[in-house]
């Protein structure tokens, strides 16, 4: 009996709920710049009494918001977890894959077909139902449905997303055949469709915070104005780019939180929210500076809104806050480059028919080259072998084949990849390299210019500027401090596990940080 008393000592009671926030974008930098905008309770307070991790890196390359969500749930990059990005090329089909697309899955409110059966490992949810006997209760709700159904995990109870199409907010009959009561209160009580029309996103800005000025662009004051109607066929996905999105979310995981048993009992439960912070449709800083200068504003409301949200139903003390970020952005395109800085365009589908003629003239006419994804090239295995040549070989001529076209910083050939020495730079690309996904040959174009992709997409290189993202950890226990150390993102997940006495993912590697 005396040993019991010592461990209930040693051992504090674990929160009743986990809040796990995923904020699309955000931004170190700007979130310190624009913190005299800020009320008390949202930013302000995590930067004030969480520990607080201010330079967290992802560690792979090319990150978008699906590979970004399923590394900081599963604790590994996407050459273990089997996410490298939103969507990449079957090798069987040749036709794309969309990550979480699943025909054998019918959707709650939307047509879509959709399960996170790609993901190869387990997560943090996974652990946390598995240890508790599915005793755990599990939801994730996000504007976007790869990052509901990649953090939700495989064993989560529902997971909910916003349809570009109806508006309504949706789920799959993977986690249940039954839509939750009160979502269905909320669809029926306070839908968007019937509001979206009358919505419009204008400053929020109000006396002293119109002086405010951060970005060079916005000291001339007419600048700041802005405007948007969220009108047409792509009203929904336009809501879903802009900072409004998250009051949206909000006011469902309100519902959510209110209808559910979430945090109800002593078995820890969690709640992924995925939330918003790039600028308006995915413009630059230098044609939107008014509007992401706003989106902070706002985010930093409903991040107060949410948190007040959780403590008044689980009660001050009993709940985990975890705050991150994607750990990329897209409001440093290039806007309207000056044509002295250097620049151009490389073309994807070109490149790829002049690297199929000259491998042509080297080991007979053929088509060598299967098919071409975002910046990478597929190589046609099974010709190769019919010809018996050896890909080995014609990896290495194709790398000094286009290693001489203008524009290419670098190449990467799987086999380089996979015999590399683990330098920094190699092992981010290699770690967002995944073996079954992936092409036999990634470009780099070099700095500032653009590669226009077969399939309709262009992708700019980002300059590899620094960049740095935030971690909070906001807990009754959790030390508060801030830590320039720098981190990366796969060492979230296990510091989760650790503070909820659970097995870290199959396939984690990062030792956990210390929290108390």
């Amino acid at each position: 009996m005396a040993l019991m008393g010592v461990d209930a000592q040693n051992n504090p009671e674990l929160p009743r709920l986990v809040v796990n926030i995923l904020v699309d974008q955000l931004r170190t930098d700007y979130m310190e710049a624009f913190a005299p905008l800020y009320d008390e309770d949202g930013l302000k307070r995590l930067m004030a009494e969480a520990r607080y991790y201010s330079d967290v890196q992802q560690p792979f390359y090319r990150v978008d918001r699906a590979s970004a969500a399923a590394t900081l749930i599963t604790g590994a990059p996407p050459s273990a977890h089997g996410i490298p990005g939103l969507s990449w090329l079957s090798r069987e089909t040749l036709q794309p894959i969309f990550c979480v697309d699943d025909a054998r899955y019918n959707g709650l409110q939307t047509t879509e077909r959709t399960s996170p059966q790609r993901l190869q490992t387990t997560t943090l949810t996974d652990e946390l139902e598995l240890a508790t006997g599915k005793k755990a209760i599990v939801y994730s709700v996000a504007p976007e449905r790869e990052v509901a159904v990649l953090m939700a995990g495989h064993l989560a109870d529902g997971a909910f997303w916003l349809s570009d199409q109806s508006g309504s907010w949706c789920s799959t009959n993977y986690y249940g055949e039954v839509y939750p009561h009160w979502a269905s209160t909320y669809e029926r009580l306070d839908p968007l469709p019937s509001r979206i029309r009358k919505m419009v996103y204008e400053s929020v800005y109000e006396g002293a915070l119109q002086d405010f000025h951060y970005f060079q662009s916005l000291n001339d004051a007419e600048q700041k104005d802005f405007k948007h109607k969220f009108e047409g066929d792509r009203r929904y996905r336009l809501l879903k780019n802009s900072v409004l999105v998250n009051d949206e979310v909000v006011s469902f995981v309100e519902y959510c939180l209110r209808g559910s048993y979430l945090g109800r009992d002593r078995v820890p439960d969690i709640l992924n929210v995925g939330l918003y912070v790039g600028n308006f449709d995915h413009k630059s800083v230098t044609e939107a500076p008014s509007e992401l200068q706003d989106a902070y504003v706002r985010l930093d409301r409903s991040l107060a809104r949410l948190m007040n949200a959780v403590e008044k139903a689980v009660g001050k003390g009993h709940s985990l806050f975890i705050v991150s970020s994607t750990g990329y952005t897209d409001s440093d395109g290039n806007g309207s480059r000056l044509e002295q800085l250097p620049t151009g365009t490389f073309a994807m589908q070109r490149a790829s028919m002049l690297l199929n003629m000259y491998l042509s003239a080297l080991y007979g006419q053929a088509q060598y080259i299967e098919a071409t994804y975002d910046n990478q090239i597929y190589f046609d295995h099974k010709l190769i072998e019919q010809h018996q040549l050896r890909l080995t070989e014609l990896l290495t001529r194709s790398e000094e084949f286009l290693s001489l076209m203008a524009g290419v910083h670098q190449v990467y050939t799987s086999q380089s990849l996979m015999l590399s020495s683990w330098e920094p730079r190699m092992a981010r690309i290699r770690a967002g390299w995944n073996a079954a996904c992936s092409g036999d040959i990634l470009i780099e174009v070099n700095p500032g210019w653009t590669l226009v992709a077969e399939n309709n997409t262009d992708y700019t290189n980002p300059d590899e500027a620094y960049l740095n993202f935030p971690l909070f950890f906001l807990g009754a226990d959790i030390e508060t401090e801030r830590i320039t150390t720098p981190v990366i993102t796969t060492a979230v997940a296990p510091t989760i596990a650790r503070y909820l006495r659970i097995r870290a993912p199959n396939g984690s590697r990062e030792a956990p940080l210390v929290l108390k």
